[in-house]
C-alpha cells in the first residue's frame, strides 16, 4: 500500500511516498481502508520542528477492512470515522476502536474527517469559553478547519458579535460569508476593535498576548491549540479575566459521556443541514507535501484533507 512517511525535520519537503505491507490490526483496532485524511496543525508543526521522524496521524475515515480482537461496535464494511496515533497518511490506516464512530448514511468521507475532531474541538472550546447570549466573541486561526467551525458555533450559540482573526486580508471574505461581522489581522492587534467577552485562540505563541489583553473584564480566553505561549499574570489581575486550556483528547478519556454527546450532536446538525464543514480541497495523497505546505503558509480556508 501507500503510506507517505516523515524523515528529517526542515519542511514540506521531507515527506516522500513509500511502499509497504498492510498493517495487521490488533487487539480493540479497526483496520480501515482509507477514503480521506484530515490535515491537522499539530502534524504539520511536527513535521516542521521534530527532530527525528514522525507517524503522520490525524483523523481518517473509510471503510473497515479489518477488526483485531475485542471489537464489537464495528463490522466489516461499516464506514467510520476516527482519531489514528500511528501512520494515518496511507492506504489503510489502524484506529482505535473508542475514538471512532460511525458515519451516517448520506455523509462523505470528506465531510466526515473535516466535521468530527474539528467540530468537537470547536464544540469543547465554546463550552470551555461558556458564551452568553449577546457576548462579544474573538475566533483566532478563524479560517482553519475548527477555527470556522468554532465561528459558526459561537453565532449559533448566541454570541452577539463574531470577529475573526487571520494572517492574511485575502481571506476575509470567506469568513464574512460564513457569519463573521468583522475580520481583523494578526499583525494590527491596535484594530482588533475589542475588548471581547470571549476568545477562542487556536494560534497561541506571540499571539496569546495580545489575545489576553482583547479581553474585556471577566473575559474568557480558551487556548485550543498546539502553539505554546505564555500569559503575564498581571494582565489576568487588572481584567479579572481568565485563560482556559481545551484539549478534546482529555474530554475523550476522561469524559467519554461528553464527548459522545457532542458527536451525536455535530452529525445531527450535519443531517439538518444546520451545521457543514468548510473544506479548502482534496489533495491526493501522494502530494501530502502541498497539503502541509497550504497550512504552513496560512494559506488555506477551512480543512485541508488528503484523498488516497
Amino acid at each position: 500500500m501507500l503510506r507517505i512517511r516523515h524523515e528529517v525535520n526542515g519542511g514540506p519537503e521531507v515527506l516522500f511516498a513509500e511502499d509497504v505491507a498492510v498493517p495487521v490490526p490488533g487487539p480493540g483496532e479497526l483496520l480501515v481502508a482509507v477514503e480521506a485524511v484530515g490535515v491537522t496543525l499539530p502534524v504539520v508543526r511536527k513535521v516542521w520542528e521534530g527532530a527525528e521522524p514522525v507517524a503522520l496521524g490525524g483523523e481518517v475515515a473509510g471503510t473497515v477492512a479489518a477488526l483485531g480482537d475485542g471489537v464489537r461496535a464495528f463490522a466489516l464494511g461499516d464506514r467510520v470515522t476516527g482519531l489514528c496515533f500511528g501512520h494515518g497518511y496511507a492506504e489503510y490506516a489502524l484506529l482505535a476502536a473508542p475514538f471512532t464512530s460511525a458515519v451516517p448514511a448520506g455523509a462523505s468521507s470528506v465531510d466526515a474527517v473535516a466535521l468530527v475532531r474539528s467540530g468537537l474541538v470547536a464544540r469543547g472550546a465554546c463550552e470551555a469559553g461558556r458564551i452568553r447570549p449577546g457576548e462579544s466573541v474573538l475566533v483566532t486561526a478563524a479560517a482553519s478547519g475548527v477555527g470556522s467551525l468554532a465561528l459558526r458555533m459561537a453565532r449559533a450559540g448566541g454570541a452577539g458579535r463574531v470577529v475573526a482573526a487571520v494572517s492574511r486580508p485575502d481571506k476575509a471574505g470567506f469568513l464574512r460569508g460564513l457569519g463573521a461581522d468583522e475580520v481583523v489581522l494578526y499583525a494590527d492587534p491596535a484594530a482588533w476593535g475589542g475588548p471581547y467577552d470571549v476568545v477562542l485562540d487556536g494560534v497561541g505563541g506571540e499571539l496569546l498576548g495580545p489575545a489576553v489583553r482583547a479581553l474585556a473584564t471577566g473575559g474568557r480566553l480558551v487556548a485550543y491549540g498546539s502553539g505554546g505561549g505564555s500569559v503575564e499574570a498581571y494582565e489576568l489581575l487588572v481584567r479579572g479575566a481568565s485563560v482556559i486550556g481545551f484539549q478534546i483528547r482529555a474530554v475523550a478519556q476522561g469524559r467519554p459521556e461528553v464527548y459522545e454527546g457532542w458527536r451525536r450532536a455535530l452529525w445531527k446538525a450535519y443531517a439538518d443541514g444546520s451545521l457543514r464543514p468548510a473544506v479548502h480541497g482534496r489533495i491526493p495523497l501522494a502530494e501530502a507535501a502541498r497539503a502541509h505546505a497550504l497550512i504552513e503558509e496560512r494559506r488555506n480556508l477551512g480543512k485541508v484533507v488528503l484523498v488516497p
